[in-house]
């Protein structure tokens, strides 16, 4: 996960995109795979970075560390290390983070509608 220049073209639509738009600010926070899948676990409570990573089968430590503080960067998270042997670190969303919860069962309902339509889309088809 490589940032942007901050000289670049690409940064610039992006950041007037995000200023003009609240949709699209939003998206450009949850807005990845990774990200709203993090999200999606962590709305049911505190996780573990070992519980995360086995909920997230696909995802390799170094993208789901960088997206864990990306999150937290964000304000979405909160990283909580206890003064134990061996540390021990949980995860949990924050105030804003929950107010996602609505929207990401949204857009689940969404999704399921949206696959079933393809589905029936394609079996017309054949």
């Amino acid at each position: 996960m490589t940032k942007i220049k901050e000289t670049s073209t690409n940064f610039a639509n992006k950041k007037a995109l995000a200023d003009e738009c609240p949709e699209i600010y939003a998206s450009n926070i949850v807005g990845g795979q990774w990200a709203l899948a993090i999200c999606c676990y962590l709305i049911n409570g505190k996780m573990r970075f070992g519980e995360l990573k086995k909920s997230l089968q696909n995802i390799t430590e170094r993208m789901l560390t960088l997206q864990l503080r990306r999150l937290e960067e964000d304000k979405i998270i909160t990283r909580t290390v206890y003064a134990e042997v061996p540390p021990r670190v949980e995860y949990e969303l924050t105030e804003i983070g929950y107010k996602l919860k609505h929207i990401i069962l949204e857009f689940e309902k969404w999704g399921i509608e949206h696959k079933e339509l393809i589905a029936k889309d394609i079996h017309n088809k054949e």
